[in-house]
């Protein structure tokens, strides 16, 4: 006997108990156990941040990180899941700063390094938690419990060994470059993190025309354009394009030298009206080049404030003159370095003026002050305003600035062919990602920036001191043994301040650690090996698996992780980190907009899941466009609609078993190589493995959606045809052998469709599967997630039978619709339906007469395909049409009444004797309703008794078990 189904069953609740079951059973560790661990398939689980709390974006990439693994897990393959926590940097740091009132970086040496490390340490232990929780109930298997952690001391080592490796290869060296900068948290930010969070705000800032005066000219003038008034104390050249013409325009009894084609952009007021000025001599550019001008500002020597050639100086916008600050601009530093310009730092790193009339004044605060006061000085011809998208820092919120700043680089430009062409090893799906995105980031990157000038992160293992004729002398640290072999030191935690301690003589001079930590994105690329404290422990582990088979996120992280991954493990091993991966689109709210409690454009995942299932979100969101690298508006409706097509599937497992619990049907009585005459059972045979197929091919290529969409097809081909055509098989078939293939056939099809479904819906799966293998010994240690995945039989594929049922289906369609055209219940035998030009066998033609509700099926030839309808209703087929409606009400009364279905009923009736006088008929009700017995009048005592109206003639029915 099975487990008797429960058709109103709450699929949460359902869920829970089958977590319950894996936690009790270890199901997760036998399924990895099980497998060889020669055998191996390698999957890299980006570590989140253990700050932060699950969403609907970390649910969708969790998903398809256990939909992969359960699949490889199920083909065969050892699938070791080790979950990950990014635990440094600055969305640690910005955490702590709140808890301890810090407003920036300046408070931190105040309340003590070591306290504040500390507090970084004792959050970040504490942290995670909800995770679990979330994780479990999307059903997603992975090994919580040992976890590594980016702050883990061997982690840090293994990423000190990733450094120094990288600095003797030449790959790592020190240098200035123009950065995006964060002066409240005072430190460089990436590029990638900026784009990957849409850290852009729109802002309204002075866009000023400045005027810069020409050596030894009387009142001659470059006017140039800058949307950053704040850095003209730092200028030291202007930059015109040799290539363009310019022209000296007087206003005001001054002469003003712009680019001749922008004269009658620049030279308008407010309401664009054009002002007062001429149009004097034209001059070529290259003729400007060399030229002196007296600076705004302090005069930075005889290498500064002349005018330079460069080409990216355009007539888009602006005056064709723009104002050099080296320290604020890569261009400007650019060309600083080419023209061997000094590069002048007026602004400390908390973004606050050194010196000057506006000293320890923030500049972004006096940026409009210093646009107005230069105005009124006469310095600046006008100012407007405009808005544009400017990045700010992802983590603080504070507007960014593009700043000279000394940090250490990995030379990604000397490796780039090489990481190209290693990418070509790399299958990415959806495959445009390989040659457009990841291609594009690679060919254009800029050497990686690895260091930050903060506290909590893997500090960089460097140590420096200075030789009395002033050598600087430099030495990379590569293990805690080494530094040990150095110092003499070793320490239980390597992180700041305790390493900075940690002095050590080198050739008589003393060595001290420089002040500079890691990316945190270094460490987090550095997981692959890093994980297992590679190459001190685990040595043939990582090198016998690596490159990862297998890695997932969603679109962000093309130029993230996945970019970092690939530049480490290109660096140090000379190949990709990863051979395959899939890249997801972004979840909207249910307006298409980013979704956030304060629009309410989302319902919280937890109640969602606990209204409808984890497996209906599951198989929602891997069959959806995101799959393809595409957005997609999550509404829950749609949840909606998976959960009542998963609610076919469970309602079709549930009329198994109680139809195989009322003939005591046990699945030990299916013939190891079943093969039914039944054309159903063979066209439903031949349906499965041709999914099975379908699914398999795409998985094997992690083409998820088009692994997933066909299944919700086939439950409804199973419930809606297969099923239903099936149906009086079950319960009152003359033939017992007919009946032994329908369940045969049905617990065949439910328990694949089990395993081939467990990887994407794993709750439903495992319930039936469950049920319908195991007996009361067995049923609570058997799991589908511990079989093989199902293997298509090509021999079963029927594509004949599979088109001939589908035009077979197609006739139906358009038949009944001619029914509802003419106003015809399909209760309603009609006496013809006619087919033109249609090929079909006898077989097929029975179940068109069932299907239509027709006596005989007519074939005929002519100019077209056409189906056609006899509508003529005799007397004989009116008394048979109103039989069946006394045969649908009494069915329904059965439910009603609750009746299980082989319960024997009595039934009594009062009116519509002439359907009752035909005996074919009243065998026909007595044998459908499984009546004993049918008498005309009332029933003491009956269970239930109703009054109809069939085609405006009334009948009583009353019935009775």
């Amino acid at each position: 006997m099975f487990k008797k189904v429960d058709l109103r069953q709450k699929y949460s609740e359902m869920e829970q108990e089958v977590i319950k079951f894996w936690r009790e059973d270890c199901t997760f560790k036998k399924s990895v156990e099980q497998r060889d661990k020669k055998d191996a398939y390698v999957f890299y689980d980006g570590p989140p941040f253990i700050t932060g709390v699950p969403h609907y974006g970390t649910l969708l990439s969790s998903i398809v990180k256990d939909v992969v693994p359960r699949y490889w897990t199920m083909k065969g393959k050892r699938v070791e899941r080790r979950w990950g926590w990014d635990c440094h940097g600055l969305p640690a740091e910005n955490l702590v700063e709140k808890k301890l009132g810090i407003k920036d970086k300046r408070d931190i040496p105040k309340i003590g390094l070591e306290k504040y490390i500390q507090t970084c340490h004792a959050e970040m232990v504490q942290g995670g938690s909800v995770w679990e929780d979330t994780i479990e109930r999307i059903g997603r298997w992975v090994e919580f419990k040992n976890a590594y952690k980016t702050m883990d001391k061997e982690y840090m080592e293994s990423v000190w060994w990733a450094f120094k490796t990288l600095y003797e290869k030449g790959k790592i060296y020190e240098g200035e470059k123009v950065l995006m900068y964060c002066t409240r948290c005072a430190t460089p930010i990436s590029k990638a993190e900026v784009a990957m969070d849409n850290s852009y705000k729109v802002v309204t800032e002075p866009s000023v025309y400045v005027k810069f005066k020409l050596e030894n000219e009387n009142d001659i003038y470059l006017l140039a354009w800058t949307t950053t008034p704040w850095t003209l104390s730092a200028n030291v050249a202007l930059a015109i394009n040799p290539e363009l013409t310019y022209v000296k325009v007087t206003l005001n009894e001054e002469i003003l030298i712009v680019a001749k084609d922008l004269v009658e952009k620049v030279f308008i007021d407010e309401k664009k009206q054009p002002l007062n000025y001429s149009v004097g001599e034209l001059i070529d550019g290259k003729d400007l080049v060399g030229k002196k001008y007296v600076p705004p500002f302090d005069d930075q020597g005889d290498r500064a404030h002349r005018i330079v050639g460069a080409d990216f100086v355009t007539t888009n916008d602006g005056t064709g003159v723009v104002h050099i600050a080296p320290a604020f601009g890569e261009d400007d530093y650019a060309i600083a370095r080419k023209e061997k310009l000094p590069v002048v730092h007026t602004v400390d790193e908390n973004g606050n003026y050194i010196d000057g009339r506006w000293k320890e004044q923030n500049v972004w605060e006096v940026n409009k002050e210093i646009a107005k006061t230069l105005l009124a000085e006469g310095v600046v011809l006008k100012i407007d305003y405009i808005q544009h998208d400017y990045p700010h820092c992802h983590r603080c919120a504070t507007k960014l600035m593009y700043r000279a700043h000394p940090s250490w680089f990995m030379d990604i430009d000397g490796q780039r062919r090489e990481m190209l062409a290693e990418n070509e090893n790399i299958n990415w799906f959806p495959a445009h990602f390989k040659e457009k995105r990841f291609k594009n980031t690679v060919e254009t990157a800029p050497d990686w920036n690895l260091s930050r000038d903060r506290f909590w992160a893997t500090p960089i293992p460097v140590w420096r001191g200075t030789k009395d004729d002033g050598t600087v002398v430099t030495k990379v640290v590569g293990s805690y043994t080494e530094l040990k072999e150095l110092s003499g030191k070793e320490l239980e935690d390597y992180h700041l301040p305790y390493v900075d301690g940690i002095t050590f003589e080198l050739d008589g001079v003393k060595m001290k650690r420089i002040e500079k930590v890691m990316d945190c994105w270094f460490e987090s690329g550095s997981m692959p090996f890093a994980q297992f404290h590679y190459p001190f422990e685990n040595k043939e582990k990582f090198e016998e698996n690596f490159p990862g088979d297998f890695i997932t996120e969603y679109v962000g992280q093309v130029r993230a992780w996945f970019y970092y991954l690939h530049a480490i493990s290109v660096g140090i091993f000379g190949k990709e980190a990863f051979e395959n991966v899939i890249v997801t689109g972004t979840i909207a709210g249910s307006d298409g907009k980013k979704m956030s409690k304060s629009l309410g454009n989302y319902t919280d995942s937890n109640i969602l899941l606990n209204q409808y299932s984890a497996d209906a979100l599951r198989y929602l969101l891997v069959s959806s466009p995101l799959l393809n690298g595409d957005d997609f508006t999550l509404i829950d409706k749609d949840v909606s609609d998976i959960q009542r097509k998963l609610s076919t599937l469970w309602n079709s497992y549930g009329f198994f078993v109680m139809y195989a619990n009322v003939d005591k049907w046990s699945p030990k009585d299916v013939a190891e190589k079943m093969r039914s005459v039944n054309l159903l059972d063979r066209w439903i045979i031949s349906k499965l493995h041709k999914l099975i197929k379908t699914v398999d091919e795409n998985m094997l290529t992690y083409d998820l959606p088009n692994a997933t969409k066909p299944i919700v097809d086939f439950i409804d081909e199973l419930s809606n045809w297969y099923i239903r055509r099936s149906r009086k098989r079950f319960w009152k078939s003359e033939d017992d052998g007919d009946k032994e293939s329908a369940y045969q056939t049905l617990w065949t099809v439910l328990v694949e469709l089990s395993k081939l479904m467990a990887p994407v819906t794993p709750f439903i799966s495992e319930e039936i599967y469950k049920n319908l293998t195991g007996n009361e010994e067995t049923r609570h240690t058997s799991s589908v997630h511990l079989a093989d995945f199902p293997v298509a039989n090509e021999e079963l594929i029927d594509e004949k039978l599979n088109e001939q049922m589908y035009h077979t289906r197609n006739i139906i369609t358009e038949a009944l619709q001619l029914r509802a055209k003419n106003g015809i219940k399909v209760r309603q035998p009609l006496s013809e339906l006619i087919i033109t030009n249609y090929e079909t066998q006898t077989e097929f033609m029975e179940i068109m007469k069932e299907e239509v509700n027709v006596k005989n099926v007519i074939i005929k030839t002519g100019p077209e395909k056409k189906v056609e309808l006899n509508t003529e209703i005799t007397q004989d087929l009116k008394l048979e049409g109103q039989a069946r409606e006394i045969i649908r009400g009494i069915q329904e009364m059965r439910k009603e009444a609750g009746f299980e279905v082989d319960d024997r009923i009595q039934v009594n009736y009062v009116g519509m004797d002439e359907v009752f006088a035909q005996t074919e008929l009243k065998n026909l009700i007595q044998k459908e309703v499984l009546a004993t017995e049918i008498a005309t009048g009332t029933i003491s005592n009956c269970d239930l008794q109703k009054d109809f109206t069939v085609d405006d003639s009334k009948i009583i029915i009353a019935i009775k078990k």
